[in-house]
Parts: structure tokens; C-alpha cells; sequence
């Protein structure tokens, strides 16, 4: 990881795909982890890298996107609560396990939440 995350939040996928693009191309970044809201019309892109990376992308894609981002941010030297919250939203992205803890996180998906990829799964089993 670097020691900085970069957020874009814009609106539709095709356009986030676009400024990821844009980010990725502009700096020495990698993709840490997105977050699609209200049925993927608002994506939260975040990035990380080194500092200054993350700013050049950041800015480059707000310039040169296909929309207008909602917002953006940079957060140098991220506070661990932060890191964690893009750990466990990595996490569900990647498929990889959750980061052990035993605190759950505000807009974390409910203990009964069944991702529609397992309830297909146990669909075809029974």
C-alpha cells in the first residue's frame, strides 16, 4: 500500500470506469476498492499511492472525466480506522476475507445479508 487513498464519487458506472481509467493512466496508482450506491448511480472510487500520485490522479480525472465527480479526496497518511474501512470494503470486492475484527462498521451489510451470487448458489443445491 501506499501512504495515501484518493476518492472520486461520480455518478454511473460507465463514468467511474472512465475516471479509474483516467487515474490510473495519470499516476503510479492501484484500484484499493469501490463502492456502488443506489444501484450503481453513485460509485465512490478510492485509489492509493504514494502522495503526490494520488493527487495528480485524483486531478486528473476530475478534469478529464467523462462527468463531473460529486466529489474528491485525498487523505494523506490515512488514520487506521480508515484503512480499515477500505480493508473490509476491499474485502467484499475482491473476495477475500474480511479483516478480523469483532466491531461492526456503519453501513456494513446486515448479519443476514446473503449476496445474490450464494442465494443462487443455494438455489441450485436444494
Amino acid at each position: 500500500m501506499g501512504n495515501a487513498y484518493g476518492f472520486i464519487e461520480i455518478t454511473g458506472v460507465v463514468a467511474a470506469m472512465d475516471a479509474l481509467d483516467i487515474m490510473c493512466k495519470a499516476a503510479d496508482v492501484t484500484l484499493a476498492t469501490w463502492e456502488r450506491k443506489l444501484g450503481g448511480r453513485l460509485v465512490t472510487l478510492v485509489v492509493e499511492g504514494e502522495v503526490e500520485a494520488v493527487r495528480q490522479s485524483v486531478e486528473a480525472a476530475a478534469a478529464n472525466a467523462l462527468k463531473r465527480p460529486v466529489s474528491t479526496g485525498i487523505l494523506p497518511n490515512p488514520h487506521p480506522e480508515i484503512i480499515r474501512m477500505v480493508e473490509l470494503s476491499a474485502s467484499r470486492f475482491k473476495g477475500k476475507p474480511e479483516p478480523s475484527s469483532k466491531s461492526r462498521l456503519l453501513g456494513e451489510d446486515p448479519p443476514d445479508f446473503v449476496p445474490k451470487e450464494e442465494k443462487q448458489t443455494i438455489n441450485k443445491e436444494e
